[in-house]
């Protein structure tokens, strides 16, 4: 019988990608991968059980920014923190939850500013409510320490540091 523990290398979605010098990123990337569909699931049925259905994953994550913190938010500051490149992502989801009365709108001089309505607190709550009880709890019950989430996220933000960098850098190409 093989082992299979010889045969196996890294666990990659592009091997040949995986054949050059860091083998190791293309591991993470194929993390990132899994990780993301996983996540963007996550909060599109979460949304759906906490009683809003039919919102993006993009949309759920703007609902969430215009919430935290209880201040107006502009287009900008939405962009800048979720990191989209394309406003009129956001533009599009802003229209969208506003439509729902999840968010209304209103003016600081020419500025537009976007913040939650009651329904949208409440939809927030209801989700985060869910996440405790179905994730966070998952999460808890396994032998990853808080400390070590913290360490892992403050290296993806590192990482994508250097994404955006290599994105600009084959920009000009």
């Amino acid at each position: 019988m093989p082992n299979l523990d010889d045969q196996t290398g890294p666990i990659v979605s592009s091997e040949h990608l995986a054949s050059g010098a860091l083998p190791a990123l293309s591991e993470i990337e194929f993390g990132l991968v899994m990780l993301n569909h996983a996540f963007s699931r996550w909060m599109v049925r979460c949304m759906a059980a906490s009683g809003v259905p039919d919102l993006s994953p993009v949309d759920t994550l703007v609902l969430h920014n215009i919430n935290s913190r209880g201040k107006p938010k502009t287009l900008a500051d939405i962009a800048l923190v979720l990191n989209i490149e394309d406003t009129h992502v956001v533009t599009y989801s802003l229209k969208k939850l506003e439509r729902l009365k999840l968010i209304k709108s209103g003016k600081r001089g020419k500025e537009k500013l976007v913040m939650v309505t009651e329904a949208g607190a409440d939809a927030c709550r209801r989700y985060k409510a869910m996440r405790e009880t179905l994730l966070v709890r998952s999460v808890l019950s396994t032998e990853v320490s808080a400390e070590t989430l913290s360490e892992i996220a403050a290296r993806l933000r590192a990482l994508s540091g250097h994404y955006d960098q290599a994105a600009r850098a084959a920009a000009s190409l």
